[in-house]
Protein backbone atom coordinates (compact mmCIF):
# COMPACT_ATOMS: atom_id res chain seq x y z
CA UNK A 1 0.00 0.00 0.00
CA UNK A 2 2.42 2.18 0.77
CA UNK A 3 4.26 1.91 -2.79
CA UNK A 4 1.67 2.19 -4.66
CA UNK A 5 -0.08 5.64 -2.73
CA UNK A 6 4.13 6.68 -3.25
CA UNK A 7 3.79 5.93 -6.93
CA UNK A 8 0.32 7.86 -6.92
CA UNK A 9 1.82 10.62 -5.54
CA UNK A 10 4.67 11.03 -7.55
CA UNK A 11 1.78 11.20 -10.73
CA UNK A 12 -0.42 13.57 -8.85
CA UNK A 13 1.67 15.95 -6.93
CA UNK A 14 4.95 17.72 -8.32
CA UNK A 15 5.58 20.39 -6.07
CA UNK A 16 8.81 21.79 -7.42
CA UNK A 17 9.51 23.72 -9.95
CA UNK A 18 7.79 23.04 -13.16
CA UNK A 19 7.01 19.87 -11.65
CA UNK A 20 3.87 17.89 -11.77
CA UNK A 21 1.07 19.70 -9.54
CA UNK A 22 -2.28 18.35 -9.31
CA UNK A 23 -4.56 16.77 -12.13
CA UNK A 24 -5.98 20.28 -13.55
CA UNK A 25 -4.20 23.39 -14.85
CA UNK A 26 -0.75 22.52 -13.67
CA UNK A 27 -0.42 19.21 -15.32
CA UNK A 28 -1.22 21.10 -18.61
CA UNK A 29 1.67 23.52 -18.01
CA UNK A 30 4.72 20.94 -16.64
CA UNK A 31 4.47 17.32 -17.66
CA UNK A 32 1.30 17.17 -19.77
CA UNK A 33 3.30 19.08 -22.71
CA UNK A 34 3.26 17.98 -26.29
CA UNK A 35 6.51 18.68 -27.87
CA UNK A 36 6.08 21.77 -29.65
CA UNK A 37 5.49 23.34 -25.97
CA UNK A 38 8.66 23.91 -24.48
CA UNK A 39 8.76 22.52 -20.33
CA UNK A 40 11.99 23.91 -18.67
CA UNK A 41 11.60 21.38 -15.93
CA UNK A 42 12.12 18.10 -18.36
CA UNK A 43 14.82 20.00 -20.03
CA UNK A 44 16.47 20.82 -16.90
CA UNK A 45 16.82 17.20 -15.61
CA UNK A 46 19.96 15.00 -16.32
CA UNK A 47 20.03 12.38 -18.72
CA UNK A 48 18.72 8.20 -17.01
CA UNK A 49 22.07 7.04 -16.46
CA UNK A 50 24.01 4.27 -18.63
CA UNK A 51 25.04 1.98 -15.93
CA UNK A 52 23.12 1.40 -12.57
CA UNK A 53 25.22 -0.38 -10.26
CA UNK A 54 22.47 -1.17 -7.66
CA UNK A 55 21.21 -3.43 -10.84
CA UNK A 56 24.36 -4.71 -11.13
CA UNK A 57 24.53 -6.30 -7.36
CA UNK A 58 20.59 -7.03 -7.65
CA UNK A 59 19.50 -10.40 -6.22
CA UNK A 60 15.79 -11.65 -6.42
CA UNK A 61 14.05 -11.57 -2.88
CA UNK A 62 10.68 -13.45 -2.27
CA UNK A 63 7.89 -11.39 -1.62
CA UNK A 64 3.89 -11.78 -1.53
CA UNK A 65 1.92 -13.76 -3.55
CA UNK A 66 5.18 -16.00 -4.64
CA UNK A 67 4.95 -19.20 -5.34
CA UNK A 68 7.29 -21.14 -3.26
CA UNK A 69 8.50 -25.15 -4.52
CA UNK A 70 9.51 -26.72 -0.88
CA UNK A 71 11.62 -29.78 -1.53
CA UNK A 72 12.33 -31.28 2.25
CA UNK A 73 14.61 -34.43 0.53
CA UNK A 74 13.73 -38.07 1.66
CA UNK A 75 10.49 -36.40 3.30
CA UNK A 76 7.88 -36.06 0.46
CA UNK A 77 5.37 -35.50 2.96
CA UNK A 78 7.06 -32.09 3.69
CA UNK A 79 7.56 -31.37 0.48
CA UNK A 80 4.94 -29.08 -1.28
CA UNK A 81 4.10 -25.80 -3.47
CA UNK A 82 3.33 -23.10 -1.04
CA UNK A 83 1.73 -19.05 -1.53
CA UNK A 84 3.05 -16.69 0.20
CA UNK A 85 0.66 -14.38 2.08
CA UNK A 86 0.28 -10.79 1.37
CA UNK A 87 1.73 -10.45 4.91
CA UNK A 88 4.85 -12.08 3.44
CA UNK A 89 4.51 -15.27 5.50
CA UNK A 90 3.48 -18.97 4.60
CA UNK A 91 2.37 -22.64 6.57
CA UNK A 92 3.18 -25.50 5.79
CA UNK A 93 2.44 -28.72 8.10
CA UNK A 94 5.43 -28.68 10.48
CA UNK A 95 5.75 -24.58 10.25
CA UNK A 96 2.56 -22.92 11.04
CA UNK A 97 3.84 -19.60 10.24
CA UNK A 98 7.17 -18.54 8.82
CA UNK A 99 8.33 -14.99 7.43
CA UNK A 100 9.22 -15.28 3.70
CA UNK A 101 8.91 -12.30 2.37
CA UNK A 102 12.28 -10.26 1.81
CA UNK A 103 14.61 -13.18 1.91
CA UNK A 104 16.62 -15.21 -0.97
CA UNK A 105 15.44 -18.46 -1.70
CA UNK A 106 18.54 -20.00 -0.40
CA UNK A 107 18.53 -17.92 2.90
CA UNK A 108 14.71 -18.99 3.29
CA UNK A 109 16.26 -23.17 3.03
CA UNK A 110 18.60 -22.86 5.56
CA UNK A 111 16.13 -21.55 8.02
CA UNK A 112 13.76 -23.89 7.41
CA UNK A 113 16.09 -26.81 7.84
CA UNK A 114 16.90 -25.10 11.46
CA UNK A 115 13.03 -25.56 12.19
CA UNK A 116 12.60 -28.61 10.68
CA UNK A 117 15.33 -30.04 12.64
CA UNK A 118 13.09 -29.76 15.98
CA UNK A 119 10.79 -32.45 13.81
CA UNK A 120 13.02 -34.67 11.91
CA UNK A 121 16.54 -35.68 11.40
CA UNK A 122 19.63 -33.92 9.49
CA UNK A 123 16.62 -31.58 6.99
CA UNK A 124 17.90 -30.71 3.94
CA UNK A 125 15.83 -28.21 1.86
CA UNK A 126 15.89 -26.68 -1.16
CA UNK A 127 13.33 -23.53 -1.90
CA UNK A 128 12.57 -22.51 -5.53
CA UNK A 129 10.28 -19.78 -6.79
CA UNK A 130 7.85 -20.73 -9.24
CA UNK A 131 5.13 -17.65 -9.86
CA UNK A 132 7.59 -14.19 -9.60
CA UNK A 133 6.34 -11.40 -7.79
CA UNK A 134 8.55 -10.32 -5.43
CA UNK A 135 9.17 -7.19 -2.94
CA UNK A 136 6.93 -4.39 -3.86
CA UNK A 137 10.34 -1.97 -3.12
CA UNK A 138 11.72 -4.05 -6.25
CA UNK A 139 8.92 -3.98 -9.01
CA UNK A 140 9.18 -1.59 -11.46
CA UNK A 141 6.12 0.77 -11.99
CA UNK A 142 4.61 2.60 -15.20
CA UNK A 143 2.28 5.14 -14.92
CA UNK A 144 0.15 7.76 -17.85
CA UNK A 145 0.44 7.16 -21.02
CA UNK A 146 1.03 3.48 -21.52
CA UNK A 147 -0.99 1.25 -23.55
CA UNK A 148 -0.96 -0.68 -20.40
CA UNK A 149 0.13 0.96 -17.35
CA UNK A 150 1.72 -1.90 -14.59
CA UNK A 151 3.62 -2.95 -11.60
CA UNK A 152 6.03 -5.60 -12.52
CA UNK A 153 9.00 -7.19 -11.03
CA UNK A 154 11.94 -5.91 -12.06
CA UNK A 155 14.54 -8.71 -14.01
CA UNK A 156 18.39 -8.56 -14.06
CA UNK A 157 19.46 -6.06 -16.86
CA UNK A 158 15.75 -4.77 -17.57
CA UNK A 159 15.92 -1.79 -19.95
CA UNK A 160 13.12 0.89 -20.46
CA UNK A 161 12.73 -0.58 -23.90
CA UNK A 162 12.22 -4.12 -22.34
CA UNK A 163 8.90 -2.39 -19.88
CA UNK A 164 7.66 -0.65 -22.78
CA UNK A 165 7.35 -3.99 -24.68
CA UNK A 166 5.84 -5.55 -21.16
CA UNK A 167 3.22 -1.97 -21.44
CA UNK A 168 2.69 -2.72 -25.06
CA UNK A 169 4.46 0.79 -26.06
CA UNK A 170 2.75 4.53 -25.76
CA UNK A 171 -0.82 5.63 -26.57
CA UNK A 172 -1.60 8.05 -29.30
CA UNK A 173 -1.39 10.91 -26.44
CA UNK A 174 1.93 9.91 -25.25
CA UNK A 175 4.34 12.81 -24.74
CA UNK A 176 7.42 10.24 -24.70
CA UNK A 177 9.85 12.71 -25.21
CA UNK A 178 8.92 14.37 -21.83
CA UNK A 179 8.55 11.11 -19.73
CA UNK A 180 10.82 10.72 -16.42
CA UNK A 181 11.96 8.56 -14.71
CA UNK A 182 12.01 8.32 -10.65
CA UNK A 183 14.76 6.91 -8.97
CA UNK A 184 15.25 5.90 -5.11
CA UNK A 185 18.74 5.06 -4.07
CA UNK A 186 21.36 6.02 -1.50
CA UNK A 187 18.27 7.37 0.62
CA UNK A 188 17.30 10.32 -1.97
CA UNK A 189 14.85 10.94 -4.89
CA UNK A 190 16.76 11.51 -8.02
CA UNK A 191 14.80 12.55 -11.80
CA UNK A 192 16.01 11.94 -14.94
CA UNK A 193 14.72 12.61 -18.60
CA UNK A 194 14.01 9.47 -21.26
CA UNK A 195 13.52 10.04 -24.54
CA UNK A 196 10.55 7.50 -25.02
CA UNK A 197 9.61 8.82 -28.34
CA UNK A 198 12.94 8.56 -29.67
CA UNK A 199 13.42 5.05 -28.81
CA UNK A 200 10.32 3.86 -29.95
CA UNK A 201 8.59 5.75 -32.74
CA UNK A 202 12.16 6.50 -34.22
CA UNK A 203 14.05 3.77 -33.47
CA UNK A 204 16.85 5.61 -31.87
CA UNK A 205 18.70 2.99 -30.14
CA UNK A 206 20.68 5.45 -27.71
CA UNK A 207 17.71 6.20 -25.67
CA UNK A 208 17.15 3.26 -24.38
CA UNK A 209 18.36 3.40 -20.51
CA UNK A 210 19.12 0.54 -17.73
CA UNK A 211 16.18 -0.02 -15.03
CA UNK A 212 16.79 -1.10 -11.78
CA UNK A 213 14.36 -1.75 -8.94
CA UNK A 214 12.03 0.35 -7.74
CA UNK A 215 11.92 2.85 -10.58
CA UNK A 216 8.86 4.94 -11.75
CA UNK A 217 8.19 5.44 -14.93
CA UNK A 218 5.85 8.63 -15.41
CA UNK A 219 4.98 9.19 -19.20
CA UNK A 220 2.53 12.68 -19.73
CA UNK A 221 0.09 13.07 -21.80
CA UNK A 222 0.94 15.49 -25.07
CA UNK A 223 -1.86 18.87 -25.41
CA UNK A 224 -2.25 20.10 -28.44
Amino acid sequence: MADNARVMSMWGVYNKAGRLGGMGATVVLTLGLSGCIANPFWSSLPDAPKESALAKDWTYRIGPMDSLNIFVWRNPELSQTVIVRPDGKFSTPLVKEYQASGKTPPELAKELEKELAEYIRDPLVTVTVGGFVGEYSDQVRVVGEASEPVATPYRRNMTVLDLLIQVGGLTEFAAGNRAVLVRYSTGSEEEFKVRLDDLVRDGDISANVPLQPGDILIIPEAWF
